[in-house]
């Protein structure tokens, strides 16, 4: 297979369309302004190719902050496009589309990925495609997309998630999730007096979560927001941790971008030597596929501001772009099979 990727740090569509030929499957990624217009315009240039977008930074070498990027599979991919609405109410409505299309899809775990872009509710939508999944092990990768709003097939959604049933025609496919953090100290926490709707921590250990964060770490209100790149909560999930960011502070809770539920087990953890656990991806993927045909990745929009401030984003691109054709987009949330993740990296490599 072939991945491609165009882009208009300036928003111009066609620009981003140049050179783009007889592509099977298509993702964009726009600015708010120009997102519905750019979502016709795709399908009026290449009507019936199934195509998924939503609001967000792409990347290839550099990132596109508010223009548009185009990343395009073509030569050796058999696809599918849908769309599952009422995420936050019942979006299990609508998954006979999603078994529909993997159906139509055909393949396995090892040659077939669902990319996805959600509008919210992640882990509730990640549940309910998980049913359908599950039943052949075909993994997924995908994220959260800015305003609420996704499309499909030239069609613009509100609260709904995009999906993409992806099969390599001419090699395997395999998913990764990188985490640059680590545990910190011995703190094991209970979660309590949460609220699941609006991801809020209330207590930990029967304390105010704001008081015990601020305490060990010894920061401010007005510290936390930043620190939280540094020193997010962890979720233990089997030998797996889900990261945990804090969004802001309510009250003496804490709001996260990720639900906590009582008695949840919690850690805190600690940024890590993220240049050597990159090369370790690097090299893991290498390992797994000596010859590799694309990368396509989502990055946490917290990961790109810590990379930034420390003048290490266009390194990093830098470095993934000797894989080969690496190309992504940054997320408000990383999607990793049945897990939505905070703080992370999680892609899928084409052989």
């Amino acid at each position: 297979m072939k991945q491609s990727f165009g882009m208009s740090q300036s928003g111009n569509l066609k620009e981003a369309l140049r050179g783009l030929h007889s592509p099977q499957f298509i993702m964009l990624l726009s600015n708010q302004p120009q997102f519905e217009e750019h979502v016709k315009e795709l399908e009026r240039c290449f009507p019936g190719v199934p195509s998924i977008g939503c609001i967000g930074m792409s990347y290839q070498t550099q990132v596109v902050e508010n223009g548009v990027g185009v990343i395009a599979f073509s030569d050796g991919v058999k696809a599918a496009a849908g769309v599952l609405e009422d995420v936050t109410t019942m979006p299990v409505k609508y998954i006979h589309r999603l078994e529909r299309d993997v159906q139509a899809v055909g393949g396995s775990r090892q040659d077939t990925v669902c990319i996805d872009f959600c509008a919210g509710n992640d882990a509730c939508v990640l549940t309910t495609i998980n049913t359908v999944l599950q039943r052949t092990g075909i993994p997924l990768v995908g994220g959260t997309g800015d305003q609420g709003r996704v499309s499909v097939n030239g069609r613009v959604y509100e609260n709904a998630v995009a999906y993409g049933m992806v099969r390599n025609l001419n090699g395997r496919v395999k998913t990764y999730k990188e985490n640059i953090y680590h545990q910190y100290g011995n703190y094991r926490f209970i979660a309590s007096n949460t609220d699941r709707a609006n991801y809020i921590l209330g207590s930990l250990n029967g304390k105010p979560a704001k008081q015990v964060y601020e305490s060990i770490l010894h920061v401010t209100d007005q510290e936390i927001l930043t620190r939280t790149f540094q020193n997010p909560f962890g979720k233990i999930n089997g030998d797996d941790t889900c990261i945990i960011s804090i969004k802001e502070v309510h009250g003496n809770a804490l709001a996260c971008f990720r639900q906590v539920n009582d008695s949840d087990v919690l850690i805190l953890l600690e940024l890590g030597d993220y240049q050597a656990i990159t090369k370790n991806t690097i090299q893991q993927i290498c390992r797994d596929f000596p010859r590799r045909s694309a990368i396509f990745s989502v990055n946490c929009l917290f990961r790109y501001k810590l990379f930034s401030e420390r003048n290490y984003m266009q390194t990093y691109l830098r470095e993934m772009s000797a894989l080969g054709s690496h190309v992504g987009f940054v997320g408000y949330g990383e999607h990793y099979n049945n897990r939505f993740v905070n703080q992370s990296m999680t892609c899928v490599v084409f052989e």
